[in-house]
C-alpha cells in the first residue's frame, strides 16, 4: 500500500513516519511513503524560490494556495496517467491499482475508524495538504476528474497545515494493515478495550500514598474483565 503525501514540508512528516510502528511497516514494506512537493511543478530556475500561492479573490487575510501546483503534483503522485472507469464502476489507474485523494476541510465529515478501514482497502491514497488560507477550491474540481475524492476533517480544531490531519490518517490506517501490530487483535477498536490501562508493579508507592491496580484485572476471570472494561 502506497501513501502518497502533497505537502511543502516534506520534514516535518518524516520525521513521525519513520519512527516507531509506522517507521517499521515501512522498512518491512507493508507500507511505502511518498511525498510530492507542489513547488516542484511551478516554473522557475534551479535553487530559486517557487512561489504557490497568492492573494485571495474578493480579499482577506493570508494567501491561497494555487490550483494547478497542487493538481500537478497529485497527477504525479498517481504515475503522471489519467484514471479510466473499469467495469466495477471504481476508478482506477491503468497500471490497475485503485486509487483515492484525501483532502482536508475543517467542518466537514469527521474521519472515524470506519473510514480508516475504507482507505485501507486502496492501493494508493494521496493525502493533499493544504497551508496558509487554503487552496484554491478549482484544485479538487480537477482532482476528482483523475480519482474518488473523499474531503475529511481530524478534530475540531483547525491546524496550521494538513500534515497533522494526514499523518493520523496514515497512522490509523497503517495500524490496520495485516501483520503491522502483530495480531488483529491488538487493534482496540476491535476488540474490547477500556481507556484505562495497567501495568507491573501492582502497587505504586508516591508521596506516601499507594496506587493499586484494580482488582478485577488481576482475577484473571475474563467476563468481569470484559464487564469492567465495557463501563470505563
Amino acid at each position: 500500500m502506497k501513501f502518497h503525501l502533497v505537502t511543502l514540508f516534506e520534514e516535518a512528516c518524516d520525521a513521525y513516519l519513520s519512527a516507531s510502528i509506522i517507521g517499521r511497516a515501512r522498512k518491512e514494506k507493508k507500507i511505502s511513503v511518498k511525498y510530492q512537493n507542489p513547488r516542484d511543478f511551478v516554473a522557475g530556475k534551479a535553487g530559486s524560490y517557487k512561489k504557490v500561492d497568492d492573494r485571495p479573490y474578493g480579499g482577506g487575510p493570508g494567501m491561497v494556495m494555487q490550483a494547478l501546483p497542487v493538481v500537478k503534483a497529485v497527477e504525479k503522485a498517481l504515475g503522471g496517467e489519467t484514471p479510466k472507469l473499469i467495469m466495477s464502476g471504481r476508478r482506477t489507474s491503468r497500471h490497475g491499482r485503485k486509487a483515492v485523494i484525501v483532502w482536508f476541510k475543517p467542518g466537514v465529515k469527521q474521519f472515524t475508524n470506519k473510514d480508516a478501514d475504507a482507505l485501507a482497502k486502496f492501493d494508493d491514497v494521496v493525502l493533499v495538504c493544504g497551508r496558509y488560507e487554503g487552496i484554491d477550491e478549482r484544485a479538487k474540481k480537477i482532482l476528482k476528474t483523475l480519482a474518488p475524492v473523499k474531503e475529511f476533517a481530524v478534530g475540531e480544531a483547525v491546524y496550521t497545515g494538513g500534515e497533522v490531519p494526514a499523518l493520523a490518517v496514515v497512522d490509523a490506517v497503517t495500524r490496520r494493515l495485516p501483520g503491522v501490530l502483530g495480531k488483529d487483535a491488538s487493534v482496540e477498536e476491535r476488540r474490547i478495550a477500556s481507556r484505562a490501562v495497567y501495568t507491573r508493579p501492582e502497587t505504586i508507592l508516591y508521596k506516601g500514598k499507594k496506587y493499586r491496580v484494580p482488582k478485577v484485572l488481576q482475577t484473571g476471570h475474563h467476563a468481569k474483565i470484559d464487564e469492567w472494561r465495557e463501563n470505563r
